[in-house]
């Protein structure tokens, strides 16, 4: 079984970039048995703030073509509800015009990468950590680099809080919580415990998993795009059941200074057309072979023929974020390193979105 580098940008670059970039639309108008968030839509109207417990839009009757679209998987507290955009089937959504310009600026030949697994690198755990806190975890006060674009809290974080990299890396520090007895998900990037037992970070963001409101517009998260970072994590118990029900977070080493529906902002000054935006969605060719592949791996390329991805940060191409967890097969999720770019297509899913404000799909 090999090693690899992880992908990681350091914390103090990526809050560089948010200090120094403008966040626009373009107008284009997690850890046990779970069940299982946008860019203006063209019309100019003043932006919904939505907080961590904000209401949902109305349903509206619309057709889509989208495939049928199954419930997430059955548990007390969902990762976003059933119809939410992470769960939406884009198997049959239509290609972007700019597709293929797109794949190649994220890379054409290069590979993809599984950047989880078990065993350790540099010290610390392969992937994102979900710490589970349990019902009435006693809420400690973070301080926050991006307090503007943060959600106050208070944080339910314990002393075993589990941190991206281990407690002493220096990368992104991702700290994900979740306490199923509310169903909310607590997301944290560049985390650090103080010794007067409060935490810094460089931003956070409180998730109602119940609910599809989407973060206020031109708002960080944990996440480069604003969105929740648990959504789109793979983990162990969903594979081995035989079925992932979402679509899976994505890096990509550019990104454009706009963004696309879910996302809520931008981490970028570039302003090429033809490079991809933080929330685009992409989806594995469905003429790809993949039944050859070890079962771990070829699980996860169904869910991204089916589910596709979701590009939500800066970072090295194709690299797919999921949980650390000692049951995964490391060689078996290399296998994925023989899907390249090439084998990838942008989706348009403009015409699932009910509301530039929620993750509500048609």
């Amino acid at each position: 079984m090999r090693q690899w580098p992880r992908r990681t940008l350091p914390a103090l670059l990526v809050l560089a970039a948010l200090a120094a970039v403008g966040c626009s639309g373009d107008g284009d108008g997690a850890g046990d048995q779970l069940t299982g968030a946008a860019a203006t839509d063209g019309s100019g109207s003043a932006p919904t703030t939505a907080s961590p417990s904000g209401s949902v839009p109305p349903e509206v009757s619309a057709t889509s073509t989208a495939g049928p679209n199954p419930k997430p998987s059955t548990g007390a507290c969902p990762i976003f509800p059933a119809d939410n955009i992470w769960h939406r089937d884009v198997s049959r959504l239509p290609v972007r015009s700019n597709s293929a310009a797109v794949i190649a600026n994220i890379g054409l030949d290069d590979t993809m990468h599984a950047d989880f697994g078990s065993g350790l690198w540099d010290g610390g755990p392969i992937g994102i950590p979900i710490t589970t806190v349990r019902s009435g975890q006693a809420t400690v006060r973070v301080s926050f680099e991006y307090a503007g674009e943060s959600d106050e809290g208070p944080y339910p974080i314990p002393s075993s809080a589990k941190i991206e990299g281990g407690p002493n890396a220096d990368g992104d520090r991702h700290v994900i919580l979740l306490d199923k007895a509310d169903c909310r998900a607590y997301e944290l990037f560049a985390a650090y415990p103080q010794s007067d037992g409060t935490w810094r970070a460089g931003s956070g963001a409180i998730f109602n998993l119940r609910s599809n409101a989407l973060r206020p517009r031109g708002w960080t998260s944990a996440d480069a795009a604003g969105l929740s970072i648990l959504a789109g994590l793979v983990r162990y118990e969903e594979v081995a059941a035989g079925h992932v029900d979402h679509a899976i977070r994505i890096t990509a080493p550019r990104t454009a200074t706009s963004y696309v529906w879910p996302a809520r902002h931008a981490a970028s000054s570039l302003t090429d057309a033809n490079l991809p935006q933080l929330g685009m969605r992409l989806r594995l060719r469905a003429n790809v072979a993949i039944a050859d592949l070890p079962r771990q791996a070829r699980v996860v390329a169904t869910a991204m023929k089916k589910y596709g991805v979701i590009i939500a940060d800066n970072g090295s191409p194709w690299y797919i974020s999921g949980a650390p967890d000692e049951r995964w097969d490391n060689d078996a999720l290399h296998a994925l390193d023989r899907l390249t770019g090439g084998d990838f297509e942008v989706v348009d899913i403009r015409g699932l979105m009910i509301s530039s404000n929620s993750g509500a799909t048609r």
